[in-house]
């Protein structure tokens, strides 16, 4: 029988998510073990009226897994992770470094993301950017398959319709209480960190375009514009490499000739220490705030936005992170899953730390004349409807058409979908 909390330490964990931000209060928490569970605690929410929402990890920005005055679906004890000829399977609440673990114990690798606190099933659900993606492709193309709640409360093995729109349209259309991952033989991978001075930003960032242009599927990096410890500016290149070690030294050793390098390392790792590489960095209950935009590359236009956006910083914990989109990712077709965009390009995160998210929608603003439509659906929030409308490409209407008849009560909330979108995107057509 599911467990239902009210207040106490329990509830007080259960609410307590990454950003410090969000004030949401749900009325009660339902702990679920099983799915079972989930299935009563769907019943409870339908019976009593209440707007419903799901934690997984927990790392949530906007809020989404806490809806205020509802129940809260709290995964957080399903976190069962076992690995069995090359696929993982998951429970709905394991972290990303949960299942990485894992697989690291076998010489295994998982498409993940950046940040190994977050849930990896609301992470593959919305696409999932990781080091991995050019070799790999994104998280959601790993799904294999679901254990899926629907919103009658039925329980479902999510294939055809359903399993294509998981991969990549969001928890919209029930609980994901488990799933089956792809996971791959990867023991280790090659780890550039790269640093150089803000004065050369401008050239840093359009020598990187041209370096990644002409770069394998091995190669997955991410820039940024962060500030040192001492609160100075610079850019930072961190590729990933997940090929032939030597090989890959010399491509990462290109990277010295983006700029003056103020440190160029190069290590080897398991994936699952790449994963850990920011842990800490990112502390639950600090106040963030989250836009999104996409580019095709670094026109001169492009740097030129980056750079005045990040001038006008408000804290100094704030930072404009990019990641690169291609190879594996790119070459999926469009038709094939809910994920809008498989044009090879860049996402942009604009991070404000402790600030009240004006600097991040300024951001965003400022770089929008320059911008692919849409934008990342894991971190689109309920203002952005613009880029929402635009978010899944060719696919909107069918997706729409999905959510209509597995949910037509709007029960799930999870990641941003459009209102409702018209023409031609809304053919069938999965090529």
């Amino acid at each position: 029988m599911v467990q239902l909390v009210t207040e106490g330490p329990e509830y007080d964990a259960a609410v307590a998510i990454w950003n410090g931000a969000v004030s949401n209060r749900p009325v009660v928490v339902a702990i679920c073990t099983t799915t079972a569970d989930v299935r009563e605690a769907i019943a409870v929410a339908r019976d009593r009226g209440l707007p419903l929402s799901v934690r997984g990890g927990g790392h949530d920005w906007a809020g989404r897994a806490l809806r205020d005055g509802g129940l809260v679906i709290d995964l957080t004890r399903m976190r069962q992770v076992s690995i069995e000829d090359g696929v993982a399977t998951v429970g709905g609440g394991a972290t990303a470094e949960d299942v990485a673990a894992a697989a690291d114990r076998l010489g295994l690798a998982v498409a993940t993301g950046t940040v190994g606190t977050v849930g990896l099933l609301g992470l593959t659900l919305g696409g999932g950017y990781g080091p991995l993606s050019g070799r790999f492709g994104l998280a959601a193309d790993n799904l294999l398959g679901a254990e899926v709640v629907l919103a009658d409360g039925s329980a479902v093995q999510a294939d055809g319709e359903l399993l294509w729109a998981l991969r990549g349209g969001g928890g919209n259309f029930g609980v994901v209480t488990s799933a089956r991952i792809a996971v791959h033989p990867l023991a280790e991978v090659l780890v550039g960190s790269f640093a150089f001075p803000f004065e050369e930003a401008e050239q840093v960032f359009l020598r990187y375009g041209e370096l990644l242009d002409c770069g394998p599927d091995e190669l997955t990096s991410v820039i940024a514009i962060v500030a040192d410890p001492e609160g100075n500016p610079l850019v930072s290149a961190a590729p990933t490499w997940s090929g032939d070690l030597a090989e890959g030294k010399d491509v990462l050793d290109g990277f010295t000739t983006l700029g003056t390098p103020l440190q160029a390392e190069l290590t080897v790792k398991s994936p699952l220490a790449k994963l850990r590489e920011f842990d800490g960095a990112f502390p639950d209950g600090v106040t963030y705030a989250i836009r999104t935009r996409n580019v095709a590359g670094f026109t001169p236009d492009v740097v030129t936005a980056l750079l005045e956006a990040y001038a006008a910083r408000t804290s100094p914990g704030t930072f404009i992170n990019i990641h690169h989109f291609h190879g594996a990712a790119s070459r999926m077709p469009i038709r094939k899953s809910a994920f809008g965009l498989r044009d090879d390009h860049f996402m942009l995160e604009f991070i404000e730390v402790g600030g009240d998210g004006k600097w991040a929608r300024a951001a965003s603003t400022l770089l929008a004349p320059y911008s692919l439509p849409g934008g990342y659906p894991n971190l689109l929030g309920p203002e952005d409807v613009q880029q929402t409308a635009a978010a899944y490409g060719p696919n909107a209407n069918r997706l729409l058409r999905i959510k209509r008849r597995l949910d037509p009560r709007g029960v799930f909330t999870a990641t941003a979908l459009p209102a409702g979108v018209s023409g031609d995107q809304g053919a069938d057509s999965e090529e």
